[in-house]
């Protein structure tokens, strides 16, 4: 008799293992990955915009829709990250979904905190294009701090136990695993920025993605665009960028893997900087930049490095 429960159990146990993993959309590859590390073998990932795509540019198609409808959960960055015919989408698909920005303290869109000012005018020329994509009074890069991926983790884990109640153990598990990674990644990333004086900790970029970095770790960062990749920088801002890189000696000049690098190459060109090489932003890349914690791994080197030239 005991040795037949325990046979029952080993079977339920390989079938709870075996059955058809939960659907599950995420809006962004960063995301994607997130919920890939907590959700594990019960999970099957897809991405509406994937590695390397820029998600402020992003638009819906009818078989990101039917991604959507065929899911049992949805998750979505929050803070103004998808565009308005996204969250439609998501809304009117009556899937269950959820916000991994939820309860974290957001940076207003044009913060000056963590020394991430601009010495150029502040107007973006957001008006010019009419786009679709403003994000509005809040920044939704939250990725770019691991201390607050922390409760972002903790969002997505709590979603997939709420879709997924037989796996909450599992979740659980995973989740402790990977908030102990987030905790070693952001002291990590303490130690290789505290070896560098705050005079030089300054990075220029192609758009204003890094600003919870540089309130994180007291880096300014410098970009042509605003929060979103869309809006156009007039050429007076380009101008008092140019001449704040030469007037302060800033070597750490990137583009990033989800942009058209002209403009940060004509900046170099004109300074006489050398381009210190890419940064990933909004997406995830090829290895090792193919998780989150790779990505920013790959971030923190490039930039320390710039930086000591």
């Amino acid at each position: 008799m005991k040795h037949l429960k325990l046979t029952l159990i080993a079977a339920l146990l390989t079938a709870s293992a075996t059955a058809s993993p939960l659907p599950v959309v995420t809006s962004f590859s960063i995301l994607g990955d997130v919920a890939k590390q907590i959700g594990g073998e019960r999970v099957s990932i897809q991405n509406l915009v994937g590695a390397n795509q820029d998600t402020h540019a992003y638009h819906m198609t009818s078989g990101d829709i039917k991604k959507i409808r065929s899911a049992k959960l949805v998750l979505i960055n929050g803070l103004g990250l998808e565009a308005a015919d996204v969250q439609r989408a998501v809304k009117q698909s009556k899937v269950s979904y959820a916000e991994a920005t939820k309860g974290i303290q957001p940076l207003k869109a044009e913060e000056e905190e963590g020394g991430h000012h601009h010495d150029h005018d502040h107007d973006h020329d957001h008006d010019h294009e009419g786009h679709h994509h403003d994000h509005g009074e809040y920044d939704p890069h939250v990725w770019n701090d691991p201390v607050l991926m922390s409760a972002y983790a903790q969002n997505v884990a709590e979603a997939l136990i709420k879709a997924d109640p037989e796996g909450k153990v599992y979740y659980q598990q995973r989740l402790g695993n990977y908030q102990m990674q987030l905790k070693k990644l952001h002291s990590d990333a303490q130690a290789a920025f505290n070896a560098i004086p705050a005079a030089k900790r300054k990075v220029l970029t192609g758009h204003d993605a890094f600003s919870y970095m540089g309130k994180r770790y007291h880096i300014e960062f410098i970009a042509p665009q605003g929060v979103s990749s869309e809006a156009e920088p007039s050429a007076k801002q380009v101008a008092a960028i140019i001449r704040q890189i030469k007037r302060e000696g800033i070597k750490a000049v990137f583009t990033e893997n989800i942009k058209d690098t002209r403009m940060v190459d004509r900046i170099a060109k004109e300074t006489g900087v050398n381009v210190s090489g890419k940064l990933y932003s909004d997406a995830l890349g090829s290895a090792p930049a193919d998780t989150y914690i790779g990505m920013y791994r790959h971030n923190i080197k490039a930039m320390s490095e710039a930086m000591k030239k």
